[in-house]
C-alpha cells in the first residue's frame, strides 16, 4: 500500500471518529433533557447539532516545538496561514474542490515535506498534522494543498469526507495555486 493511500485511510478514520463523537453527544443531549433544551438552551443546541460551533481549524504549539494543526472545515485559509506564521511555520495553504489540484511548477521544491520519518517537516498523526518548524529551512515555505469536500448524505445523515493532502517544501518564491484537473483523483468530482 502506498504512503498516500495509507495517509488517506488514516485521515478518513479520524474524520469518521469525530463525526461519531458528535453524533453520540447529540443523542445524549436529546435523551437526557429534550424539554430543557427546548426551553432554555436552544441558542446553544443549534450550533452543536449543525456543527457551526466548531472552529474551521485549530493550531496548537506543543511543548516539543512542533505545531499541531487540525482541519475541521475547508475555510478561513488566510487566517490559518497567519496563525501558522505566528506559531513559527511559514506556510502556503490551498483548499481545492474534489478532482482538482494546483498546477505543477509553483516553485523550486527541496527537502522532505511529509512522511513517517523524523526528517519530514510534516507528519499525519492522530489528531491532525504535526509540523516541525525546525525542518523548514531558511527561505522555505511549507506548501499544503487540501483537495476534497465534506458532504452529508441524505440517506444516512452521516458526513462523508473525501480529501487528500499534498505537501511540499518550496525554496524561494511560491507561485499562486492555479486549479487544474487532477487525473489521479478517485471519488466524487465537483460540479
Amino acid at each position: 500500500m502506498r504512503y498516500e493511500e495509507q495517509l488517506l485511510m488514516d485521515l478518513k478514520a479520524e474524520i469518521m471518529d469525530r463525526a461519531e463523537r458528535r453524533r453520540r453527544l447529540t443523542r445524549r443531549l436529546f435523551a437526557g433533557g429534550a424539554a430543557v433544551l427546548v426551553a432554555g438552551a436552544a441558542a446553544v443546541a443549534i450550533p452543536v447539532l449543525t456543527g457551526t460551533g466548531t472552529p474551521a481549524y485549530a493550531v496548537n504549539k506543543k511543548a516539543d516545538g512542533t505545531v499541531n494543526v487540525q482541519i475541521h472545515e475547508f475555510k478561513d485559509v488566510d487566517q490559518l496561514e497567519r496563525d501558522l506564521n505566528e506559531a513559527g511555520v511559514r506556510a502556503d495553504v490551498s483548499y481545492l474542490p474534489p478532482g482538482k489540484q494546483c498546477e505543477k511548477g509553483r516553485g523550486k521544491v527541496g527537502g522532505k515535506a511529509m512522511g513517517p520519518g523524523a526528517d519530514a517537516a510534516a507528519r499525519i498523526v492522530k489528531g491532525g498534522l504535526d509540523i516541525n518548524p525546525l525542518l523548514i529551512g531558511q527561505g522555505q515555505t511549507l506548501v499544503l494543498e487540501f483537495t476534497g469536500d465534506q458532504e452529508e448524505t441524505a440517506e444516512t445523515k452521516k458526513y462523508e469526507m473525501l480529501w487528500r493532502l499534498t505537501a511540499s517544501l518550496i525554496t524561494g518564491q511560491v507561485g499562486p495555486c492555479v486549479p487544474v484537473d487532477d487525473p489521479t483523483w478517485k471519488g466524487r468530482v465537483a460540479n
